[in-house]
């Protein structure tokens, strides 16, 4: 137990800066419950450096109005990462903005693109997971597949495309947050499928209220921005960060430290 936690140790001074991927927020995702700047807070109180709002897309659970506009839904989905992103740098936090892509129950997160960017590429909205990719792509960011094995009520079935993804979420912690039925085998198979891929891992914990924050990716320097957070990923090396559960360790390509 004593070589464990002084191997926790030396992680959390190699990397000391702790972020949380995948969150969301009541503003624009039907199913969160806290806000923007509550989230933001609480990702602080939890000893987060920074967090990455994905809250879901047109595809997905979304709160706002399918029916608007291109400029008008992202005016209004955007909105309250600016609103977080305002507190943040008044609090020694950080916010980054992306999203979570919703296909029939199939999710992927987007990360490294601008939002002024999207304004001009109102085909996002009825792109196909192909097209996602390589539009995705045509504007500096990548895909990663969110907890790609999750059974739930709203998956009619597990779908991979590896061929349309630069990583996948090899740990997502609202998988085992819930202490009565908890499935840690959905983030096992994630693992396993980043490995046989080869590709890079992400870690969140999928919050949607401030309660749920316990996973997420630890760097060694301070972020810059999304693209500093997209360009880390994308040129990882084994040893560029470690995702965590908040118990477990791992490297970026999902080996357990």
């Amino acid at each position: 137990m004593a070589g464990r936690l002084m191997e926790i140790n030396r992680i959390r001074e190699r990397y000391p800066y702790l972020y949380e991927t995948h969150c969301h927020s009541s503003e624009s995702s039907r199913c969160a419950t806290d806000s923007a700047v509550t989230m933001a807070a609480g990702a602080k109180a939890s000893g987060y450096s920074g967090m990455i709002l994905t809250n879901h897309n047109w595809g997905g659970n979304t709160a706002i109005d399918r029916e608007l506009s291109w400029s008008d839904f992202l005016d209004a989905f955007f909105a309250p990462y600016f609103t977080a992103d305002k507190w943040a740098k008044a609090n020694d936090f950080q916010v980054f903005p992306g999203y979570e892509a919703g296909y029939d129950g199939t999710e992927f997160l987007i990360y490294g693109i601008d939002i002024g960017w999207m304004y001009g590429h109102p085909e996002l909205r009825d792109a196909t997971v192909a097209e996602q990719f390589d539009i995705i792509h045509s504007g500096g960011g990548i895909v990663v597949h969110a907890h790609p094995y999750r059974e739930a009520f709203y998956i009619k079935e597990v779908r991979l495309y590896p061929e349309y993804i630069d990583g996948v979420e090899g740990i997502n912690t609202a998988h085992t947050f819930d202490r009565e039925n908890p499935r840690p085998d959905h983030d096992e198979n994630a693992l396993k499928y980043a490995r046989s891929l080869g590709m890079f891992i992400t870690g969140g914990s999928d919050a949607h209220d401030i309660r749920h924050f316990r996973g997420g990716m630890a760097f060694p320097e301070k972020l810059d921005d999304i693209h500093d957070f997209a360009a880390r990923l994308a040129a990882a090396r084994p040893d560029s960060y470690r995702v965590t559960n908040g118990d477990d360790w791992y490297d970026a390509y999902g080996g357990k430290i």
